[in-house]
């Protein structure tokens, strides 16, 4: 699913009037967190948000369209601390990875926002888009980045076709966290040790077999 570096939001480069506060921007993002988790999608309010990280709401309203936008940022900022870890073998950082996802997952503050997102993004095609590119696509930096690793010490073997290994990588990144979240909330059942263990073991043994496919 990557490197050391955490990415952090980086809001939209604006022209004129008054440069954007970084702790701001983090109040805000905190406060959408506990309010979800208090309030419920529902409930929330962009009023409640201010008030919650002690800025008006007119500075909300400068930064983000609506709660929609600014739940997925506040959801984003959370995936972002995902890392990939260096545990000396692909299937070892595989597991590693599951397990830190799963523990991020079972968080009240990221277990209500996503969902509260994905349920509102089944009539909002805009809003799945800024799932897509706001979590999604950053999150298949881990992909990558472990991809690439293993390809270091010779446990994958090179794509040279930037087409199908990119390809490869979405069908990664797609059965991982796939899994993960329909195992941890949809199924609601634990993601321990021994089944990142056996998950990782069937991932592998899916992706020697598509190396080995025609």
């Amino acid at each position: 699913m990557v490197a050391g570096m955490q990415s952090r939001i980086t809001p939209p480069a604006r022209t004129g009037g008054r440069p954007r506060s970084a702790t701001a921007d983090a109040a805000i993002l905190e406060a959408t967190r506990q309010g979800l988790v208090e309030l419920g999608w529902s409930k929330l309010t962009l009023s409640d948000v201010a008030t919650r990280a002690g800025v008006a709401k007119t500075t909300l309203y400068r930064r983000w369209a609506g709660k929609s936008e600014l739940v997925v940022d506040a959801v984003a900022e959370l995936f972002d601390e995902l890392e990939l870890p260096d545990r000396g073998s692909l299937a070892a950082d595989i597991e590693g990875v599951v397990l830190q996802f799963a523990l991020l997952l079972g968080r009240p503050e990221t277990k209500t926002a996503l969902m509260a997102v994905v349920a509102e993004s089944t009539t909002d095609a805009p809003l799945r888009e800024r799932i897509r590119t706001s979590i999604v696509d950053r999150q298949k930096r881990l992909v990558l980045a472990g991809r690439a690793r293993a390809q270091e010490r010779g446990e994958l073997p090179a794509e040279p076709d930037p087409v199908s290994a990119a390809r490869t990588a979405d069908l990664i990144f797609d059965v991982i966290a796939g899994a993960v979240v329909h195992r941890a909330l949809v199924s609601a059942e634990p993601v321990d040790t021994e089944w990142a263990r056996r998950f990782t073991l069937l991932l592998l043994g899916g992706l020697a077999a598509a190396a080995d496919a025609p």
